[in-house]
């Protein structure tokens, strides 16, 4: 895939292109947002337990998510050791996930919780995370010029970080459609993908996009072997 930039996962050095109201920010392939000047790590959407949540109701989904999304986010902060980490909501898929996370799964998310300051923002899924789980709570945070909340805003002020719609965008070139998650960035807000492993993923050009972005005046990093930046007046619907 060509790209106009490309942010690698293994370098925290600034980027070019990537900046959200002056603040230069490092989109991960794995799907997670690195702040380096704060050492924090960004994550929107895990959906945890959402394969048992869809198991109760009578579809059957493998009953892995929760651990795979859970290993990948451990090998993330292994690696980058941030001070902080601010999960946008919905990392619990409904109110009762955290009863039915299973033994080791709960250890590994305390162990993670204890490594670093950890803040839940409330999602529509989780308006109020599990207890006994570590870390702190609240409906929305700002640190400097950025404001890190669940649910994008129409009409908010520059620096907004947000996830909730799980965006993903489609390249069509040389005969081939690529569709993956991806970043969605005009340097006044940005949007996350979702981390989950089984969160999916909606197209950037879908009508509930067009409140946050100015027509395509936008990029949508998009992951795959490394980070793509591709403008939005590239992509196309599907």
């Amino acid at each position: 895939m060509q790209s106009e930039a490309v942010a690698r996962n293994e370098t925290e050095t600034t980027q070019p292109g990537l900046s959200v109201a002056s603040v230069s920010l490092i989109p991960l392939v794995e799907g997670a947002l690195w702040w380096p000047e704060e050492r924090t790590l960004v994550v929107a959407d895990l959906h945890l337990e959402k394969g048992s949540s869809f198991a109760r109701r009578g579809q059957m989904l493998p009953p892995y998510d929760t651990m795979a999304t859970l290993q990948r986010l451990a090998a993330i902060l292994a690696r980058l050791s941030p001070s902080r980490v601010i999960a946008l909501g919905d990392s619990f898929h409904d109110r009762s996930a955290g009863d039915r996370l299973n033994a080791a799964d709960r250890a590994s998310l305390r162990a993670m919780t204890a490594a670093a300051e950890w803040i839940w923002i409330a999602g529509n899924h989780d308006p109020d995370p599990p207890r006994g789980l570590g870390g702190w709570a609240t409906s929305e945070l700002s640190i400097g010029p950025l404001t890190f909340r669940h649910e994008p805003r129409p009409g908010a002020q520059p620096g907004e970080i947000a996830g909730h719609l799980h965006p993903s965008a489609r390249l069509v070139g040389r005969g081939r459609s690529i569709r993956r998650r991806c970043f969605a960035a005009d340097g006044r807000r940005l949007v996350l993908p979702a981390f989950g492993a089984l969160a999916g993923g909606l197209n950037v050009l879908d009508a509930a996009f067009r409140p946050l972005f100015e027509g395509r005046a936008f990029h949508a990093w998009m992951l795959g072997d490394a980070v793509h930046a591709i403008a939005g007046h590239r992509l196309v619907d599907g």
